[in-house]
């Protein structure tokens, strides 16, 4: 057992949430971090007990054309606001792991100005991948090389050169001499070089106990990452799909055979591939602005929180925010948010006050940490199973129809009766099944 199996995360995107500005002029550093340390309670309140934030070192725009891994970006701060902010998080019981973005560079990266200055005698000219001093591109270097996703703004970086690989490596241990903290999410991580992750866990072994590593993968069979050699976890874009088509069609069995077909990866047995569940990040558009029907964000949640993961929440996704690409930007997904237009929030939008009782369920709950899954109804619009750890299980159903509904669910385990964690009343099991009814768009947490 780790601290990252009993976690509910909190995700920042640091430059938006504060407000930055878009573009890196390099100029003087504006101290915009320490205006998140109020969050920290919210965190806490709203039941989040660890922190994903990045990416956070110095950059040109986005975040992710890494100017220098080794300093906060000035439009945040200096690295003591850093340390600080870390230094908090910790002294509140929060964890908090950063956005490791090391499969490219941005062009102000020290290798690659030196690269673009001395050419062929660069120390550094086998840093990046298949650097063509016979090819040209956009910002006319006189040269080509690899970029990440076909933006020669980010320079793919070589992982299979050992200077590179230590070289990074010597950045993690920075991390966590300096700013002390639990783990990394790797940008990118289903272009990674395995051989190069396979490194970074043996050096998570050796800087900090139970060090987390978390990987940004889209598509694949996520054991390739997740094992004992590579990755203690991935991002789960599969069941992040599954749960707001699976609403908006009303088809719950899309929900429950995207569960179903994760938890034959991973052999049957949840803790050999536990997955960070998600319901919208900085790079898809808001639930609240993806779901048709807004009374299905309670169902989306209730499951993410229950079903086998890691949940987390992208900031102001609490409050029901929304959010969309438009003419290809992400900056509507990133907007800067004051907590204090949100002081209200627990009392006075049942979304924030759902997701504060779904966290400090999880929390308390060690059956959605670490139980086994089973499936015990499924139509098209109702959805039931349960979560069975040691002599504990707790069952979840829920209802995507716009009509309340009676359930029979039926159930062959150790208990004969249940509380309803979401709506306080009593369950008996009954001839092996237990009744339940249900509000419109609506569900409960059997205890």
């Amino acid at each position: 057992m780790a601290w990252y199996d009993e976690s509910v995360f909190y995700h920042i995107y640091p430059l938006g949430l504060t407000g930055a500005p878009a573009q890196n002029d390099y100029g003087e550093v504006i101290h915009r971090l320490p205006k998140l340390l109020p969050w920290i309670d919210h965190i806490k309140e709203i039941g989040c007990n660890a922190i994903y934030i990045g990416p956070l070192f110095e950059s040109v725009g986005h975040g992710y054309e890494t100017t220098d891994y080794r300093t906060l970006d000035r439009r945040l701060g200096d690295n003591d606001d850093l340390k600080e902010f870390v230094r908090t998080c910790h002294e509140k019981g929060v964890r908090v792991i950063f956005d490791g973005v090391f499969n490219h560079t941005g062009r102000d990266f020290f290798a690659f100005k030196d690269l673009q200055k001395n050419r062929e005698n660069s120390q550094y000219k086998d840093w990046y991948c298949n650097v063509n001093f016979g090819g040209n591109n956009e910002y006319n270097d006189g040269f080509s090389y690899d970029n990440w996703g076909g933006y020669n703004l980010l320079v793919k970086l070589n992982q299979w050169n050992p200077q590179v690989k230590d070289y990074i490596y010597d950045v993690i241990r920075f991390w966590v001499s300096e700013f002390d903290i639990d783990g990394i999410r790797l940008d990118a991580a289903d272009v990674l070089d395995f051989d190069f992750m396979k490194g970074m866990r043996q050096v998570a072994n050796e800087v900090k106990p139970d060090f987390w590593l978390m990987g940004e993968v889209i598509h694949g069979e996520y054991t390739r990452w997740v094992n004992s050699e590579t990755l203690h976890s991935v991002t789960n874009y599969n069941l992040n799909k599954a749960l707001w088509s699976g609403c908006n069609e009303h088809n719950f069995f899309e929900i429950a055979h995207t569960v179903k077909r994760l938890y034959d990866m991973g052999g049957c047995h949840y803790r050999n591939l536990e997955l960070y569940s998600f319901a919208d990040n900085h790079d898809v558009e808001r639930i609240a602005s993806k779901i048709i029907n807004k009374d299905h964000l309670g169902v989306i949640y209730t499951l993410m929180y229950t079903l086998p993961g890691i949940p987390s929440i992208y900031y102001g996704s609490e409050f029901g925010i929304e959010g969309k690409k438009e003419q290809g930007s992400d900056a509507s997904l990133r907007p800067h948010l004051e907590l204090s237009d949100y002081a209200d929030a627990m009392t006075d939008n049942p979304l924030t006050a759902l997701i504060a009782k779904l966290g400090s369920i999880h929390q308390a709950q060690k059956a959605l940490c670490y139980g086994e899954y089973k499936e015990l109804l499924l139509t098209n619009r109702q959805y039931a199973f349960a979560r069975c750890y040691e002599n504990e299980d707790v069952i979840t159903a829920v209802n995507n129809d716009e009509q309340s509904t009676t359930l029979h669910i039926p159930y062959q385990g150790p208990k004969t009766q249940f509380k309803g964690a979401l709506s306080g009343k009593d369950y008996m099991v009954q001839n092996g099944s237990i009744e339940i009814t249900l509000d419109a768009c609506g569900g409960d947490i059997l205890i």
